[in-house]
């Protein structure tokens, strides 16, 4: 079994999703790897990984949306707010989303479906430097 891992850093704009999906394509390509599994994996606990429609923008815009409803900011009963009012928000949105996806490879490219991409999904209102870890195992 053969293992190729990398990463790379992704710059946000502050809350919301930005696709990673070719960044993790050409890091699989450039593994060799034509059957196994490739984990991608944030460094962070105030941003996430989600797999999401792709084709429609608008598809993305309401999940940030729901987010923002569900874990709504300035919420009186939160005690860590060192870094702002977005803090505790933002670690809630990771738990309970992920900060890892994995996805089948075959025949040397993944398996998502036609209207799938790999997003990060930033929680923070500032913009932030992000790492992303991949890691591609298989023959």
């Amino acid at each position: 079994m053969a293992a190729h891992a990398e990463a790379f850093e992704i710059r946000t704009r502050g809350k919301g999703t930005s696709e990673i999906t070719g960044e993790v394509a050409a890091i699989v390509t450039r593994s060799g790897i034509a059957t196994g599994t490739v984990t991608v994996f944030v460094r962070h606990t105030s941003a996430s990984l989600v797999i999401m429609e792709n084709a429609d923008p608008s598809a993305r815009q309401d999940l940030e949306a729901f987010f923002d409803h569900l874990v709504p900011e300035d919420t009186p009963y939160f005690i860590h707010t060192y870094e702002g009012p977005d803090d505790m928000p933002s670690h809630i949105r990771m738990a309970l989303t992920r900060t890892s996806e994995v996805i089948p490879v075959i025949g040397g490219r993944m398996t998502l479906g036609t209207w799938q991409g790999i997003f990060l999904f930033e929680h923070r209102r500032s913009p932030h430097r992000r790492e992303i870890v991949v890691s591609v195992t298989g023959d």
